[in-house]
């Protein structure tokens, strides 16, 4: 047992793969504010998530220092998944957003990141669901496809390639420009941490979660189908084109797109979900 969560969903206590999602009593919109949410582990952190009820949920798993807010519903895959009938869940990883934001780099080793997600499809009662995940939240969706492989029917990974950016990162200079701004030799440093702190992010939370994922793996299971998607003008994916052609897996790349306007790309969500029909 991975933890509990609060309220109990209504409906079957294990949906089938197929199922639809339904919002669990007390439930609030995914959109709206506040009301969220909360699935528990046993270890007491709290992991803050939204349901949109539909048939065949999709669960959509963020990236470093952003929120599903502003991944999934800002840039419009929440109302397209929506409108394409699909059920959406929606949650905040651990260290981000509405979910508890502990300090210790072990608490964000990829098998607790995932196993998070599990405990939200867990209170859901749903046994398989597709997965759409996005520069450090497809690292993440892998970690669960690895941990508990029958629950992932087929995934989306994008924004991520074979090498993790967080390993390039020195922790001292991690460190120092959390600390006090102190800008080291790499750029991407205060590019990116320099955003989330601007935006309030839990400081503590940012250097444990970069010390946790350093490294992490892209593999997943061989019998799950994957789809990789790249924007051609984003150079945190790098190799991704060859990985998904030595596995035999579809790959999108999106002429001229970067690392943020990706998600807003019409092509991507039409790929993604004639890929999960």
């Amino acid at each position: 047992m991975t933890g509990r969560a609060s309220p109990a969903p209504a409906g079957p206590a294990a949906a089938g793969p197929a199922a639809a999602v339904s919002a669990p009593a007390g439930s609030t919109p995914v959109g709206s504010a506040g009301g969220a949410l909360f699935a528990q582990r046993l270890d007491g952190v709290r992991i803050a998530y939204d349901v949109v009820p539909g048939e065949r949920p999709i669960l959509l798993v963020h990236g470093f220092a952003s929120t599903s807010q502003v991944t999934w519903v800002g840039t419009g895959w929440v109302r397209a998944l929506q409108d394409a009938g699909r059920g959406v869940i929606t949650l905040d990883l651990r260290g981000h957003g509405r979910s508890d934001k502990p300090h210790r780099s072990i608490d964000y080793l990829p098998r607790q990141l995932a196993a998070d997600l599990v405990v939200v499809l867990d209170a859901l009662g749903l046994e398989q669901v597709d997965v759409v995940a996005y520069s450090m939240g497809s690292r993440v969706a892998a970690a669960l496809a690895r941990l508990a492989p029958s629950r992932v029917r087929r995934l989306v990974l994008g924004g991520a390639g074979p090498d993790e950016l967080f390993e390039t990162w020195h922790p001292d200079a991690v460190r120092r420009f959390v600390t006090d701004g102190t800008a080291g030799a790499d750029p991407s440093i205060a590019a990116i941490l320099g955003a989330a702190i601007t935006a309030g992010a839990d400081r503590e939370a940012l250097v444990a979660c970069v010390g946790g994922v350093a490294g992490s793996s892209l593999d997943v299971p061989v019998e799950i189908p994957v789809l990789y998607v790249a924007g051609g003008a984003d150079s945190i994916p790098a190799g991704v084109a060859e990985l998904a052609r030595a596995r035999g897996a579809d790959y999108l790349e999106l002429a001229g797109r970067d690392h943020v306007n990706t998600l807003t790309s019409r092509e991507f969500k039409r790929a993604a979900l004639q890929f999960l029909a």
